[in-house]
């Protein structure tokens, strides 16, 4: 299977063999999960396509389901998602990895296309997928493969609404579980990891600090959220612009500003989109920004900030650190842009903490098990997941650190269940 495997130096793989092995010993939940549930024989012989950013948690998810007996496939949504040192390490464990950061991103299908030719070869297989990539190749250019689809499950809130979209259409032709709307997904990862490490990222990338400055947050969902309040709990002075007035109370009674763009352009000294839409921050934007403005995305999607356009506005562009391009535009400012306008905390940074990927690793390797196991009893559409998985995988984590919680009587189950009291 080794050989089946495209990476940019396969020599780079005792680093990345390093990295696999801090976050292993760091994902005591998903260790239980594979323990308990994942040693059934459900995988056993069943192909496993996974599109997730290539780092070392991704791939000790990968590592976990081949263990279990399954035929996996991995690739990146893009080459700038891509840690080849663990691309390399990770094609030595039995996994056949297809990414590299040298790929051309107007390819980005083409990896995408080799996992599903791999996993779904004389088999049946699960996705679990990011942004739907798997999903709409799967539907598009993969469509012979379509029928030894048994599922997907996808990790982002894009991704989740383009699985919607299809099945509003009734184009879905398998049944997706939205394994970002389980709670031990977005509460965690949405929140608290896009909230530590963008702004980790951020303060790596730029070397300034964070306390008192403007900091701007486009988008009041979980990852908006989480922005925010650690920002603010660093002493940022923090605005927020959004297009749900129910979202802008809500920040509003949090404790932050809350205003539109335009207005917010003239203020901000950071600006971090985080909406999952395109062209929140565009032309009419740059032109009211200060000089020294930095710019970050930390939505799902690589538009949310109109790069194209911030560059054809520009006399000079030039990289001025690691990860930040300064941008010369009209008056004599310069906008500095962090990431490439691309998703901060993995095109900047080393993603989520492991801590945080651990919960929602543990979400997807129940969500493919049980696309394996129940595919033919679920409907073609969208489903979340089941509340008692869930509940499940927050239990084993509060068991790890040596928490628990408490359980309902008979009594009060019956009174919470009863309408005749």
């Amino acid at each position: 299977m080794k050989g089946a495997s495209e990476v940019l130096d396969p020599g780079l793989a005792p680093e990345g063999h390093r990295k696999i092995d801090w976050a292993a010993r760091h994902s005591p939940v998903l260790n239980r999960v594979r323990d308990r549930y994942l040693k059934d024989g459900t995988f056993e012989g069943l192909g496993v396509g996974v599109a997730l950013p290539i780092e070392a948690k991704t791939a000790y998810l990968t590592v976990v389901l081949a263990e279990a007996g399954a035929r996996v496939a991995v690739a990146s949504p893009g080459p700038f998602f891509v840690q080849d040192d663990v691309a390399a390490a990770l094609a030595e464990r039995g996994v056949a990895v297809y990414a590299s950061s040298r790929n051309p991103p107007e390819e980005a299908d083409r990896p995408l296309e080799r996992v599903l030719d791999f996993a779904l070869d004389g088999r049946e297989a699960v996705l679990i997928d990011d942004r739907a990539g798997l999903g709409r190749l799967a539907h598009t250019t993969r469509r012979n493969l379509l029928p030894r689809v048994r599922g997907a499950s996808e990790e982002t809130t894009s991704g989740v609404a383009k699985f919607r979209a299809m099945e509003a259409e009734g184009a879905l032709e398998f049944p997706a579980i939205a394994a970002n709307d389980a709670r031990c997904k977005y509460l965690f990862d949405n929140r608290y990891g896009t909230g530590q490490s963008t702004l980790t990222a951020l303060m790596h990338s730029t070397n300034q600090m964070v306390g008192g400055k403007r900091v701007v947050v486009l988008g009041y969902g979980w990852c908006g959220k989480g922005i925010a309040r650690y920002a603010a709990g660093l002493g940022a002075r923090v605005f927020v612009c959004e297009v749900d007035p129910v979202r802008g109370l809500e920040a509003y009674a949090d404790g932050f500003d809350v205003l539109p763009a335009l207005e917010a352009a003239e203020l901000g000294e950071v600006f971090v989109t985080a909406t999952g839409s395109r062209d929140v921050l565009r032309e009419e934007h740059f032109e009211r920004m200060r000089d020294g403005a930095i710019l970050a995305n930390a939505g799902g999607v690589d538009v949310e900030i109109d790069v194209a356009g911030l560059r054809d506005a520009s006399s000079e562009v030039r990289e001025v650190r690691r990860n930040v391009e300064e941008f010369s535009v009209s008056g004599g400012r310069r906008l500095y842009l962090v990431g490439r306008g691309m998703v901060v905390n993995l095109t900047a940074g080393d993603g989520h903490p492991v801590e945080i990927m651990d919960l929602t690793f543990s979400v997807q390797a129940l969500c493919a098990r049980r696309l394996a196991r129940e595919h033919r009893s679920m409907h073609l559409g969208v489903h979340l997941l089941p509340e008692e998985i869930d509940e499940e995988v927050a239990r084993i984590k509060l068991q790890t650190v040596g928490m628990s919680v408490d359980s309902l009587t008979p009594e009060q189950e019956r009174f919470l269940t009863t309408w005749r009291e």
